[in-house]
């Protein structure tokens, strides 16, 4: 039976790192059509809302799945392991995917509100392009923000359930395939709670921007995988406030 799960946990590790290489995959292709000269643009005002909105949906869904499975992939493996250890025969990997598919809908959720609100800032002519940058003081705004809220006790709170798989696990366990829809969603709302204000600031490095990406990408793995993460978080915290605080002078004066 060890055999059988150890298998079971390969099998769901590869396909783990099969999603994330398809998403980073795709966004890399993405990013490069962007940048084309003909293709900078995804859409101008002039063009039919509900493409430029599904485009845009599709775009940060696949975004939220490169960028947030690896980081989680502590958490689901830990849940496999516990669910094999519940369990006398295999087939955790099923409630396995049933716990990421509730941790991916909330961040889905969180892609279309973003697609949203790219839709909306292009058609406010704060952003630049579609693909592009917000204008200064916006940008400055969201800098501030994002740094603000990394000293706030609510991002504490949830990163400390992001950090802590076996915690979580074990005050928040439900059986069956439903307990691990909802253990998904829950953790799903922590790892939003805990990473929303800083996913923003892609509207200010620039929404396809592949360096931004990858940078809060691994920026995510240390803040839930490194030592004295609060530490980590005040830092970040520090500097994104003053770079902030430094834009919106400069827009202003």
């Amino acid at each position: 039976m060890s055999t059988l799960h150890a298998r079971e946990r390969l099998l769901t590790w590869l396909a783990l790192i099969t999603v994330a290489i398809l998403a980073w995959g795709y966004l890399i292709m993405h990013g490069m059509h962007a940048q084309m000269p003909m293709n900078g643009e995804m859409a101008s005002t002039g063009d039919d809302g509900m493409s430029v909105l599904v485009t845009a949906t599709v775009m940060w869904s696949v975004m939220m799945v490169a960028m947030m499975l690896p980081s989680a992939s502590p958490m689901l493996l830990t849940f496999l392991r516990i669910h094999q250890q519940r369990e006398r025969e295999a087939g955790a990997s099923a409630a396995t995917w049933v716990f990421i598919a509730g941790y991916l809908a909330v961040w889905l959720a969180f892609a279309v509100a973003a697609a949203v609100m790219q839709w909306a800032l292009q058609q406010s002519a704060l952003l630049s392009s579609s693909m592009g940058h917000v204008t200064p003081l916006f940008g400055g705004a969201l800098l501030v923000t994002a740094g603000a809220f990394q000293f706030s006790d609510l991002k504490q709170a949830c990163l400390n359930k992001c950090r802590s798989p076996l915690s979580f696990l074990m005050t928040e366990w439900r059986e069956g395939n439903g307990g691990a829809l909802i253990m998904g969603l829950r953790h799903g709302a922590y790892c939003t709670g805990c990473c929303w204000a800083l996913m923003l600031l892609m509207f200010v490095g620039g929404i396809m921007s592949l360096v931004w990406m990858a940078g809060l990408a691994l920026y995510f793995l240390a803040e839930k995988l490194l030592p004295q993460a609060e530490r980590i978080s005040q830092i970040s915290g520090f500097l994104l406030t003053g770079v902030g605080v430094i834009i919106l002078l400069s827009a202003a004066y």
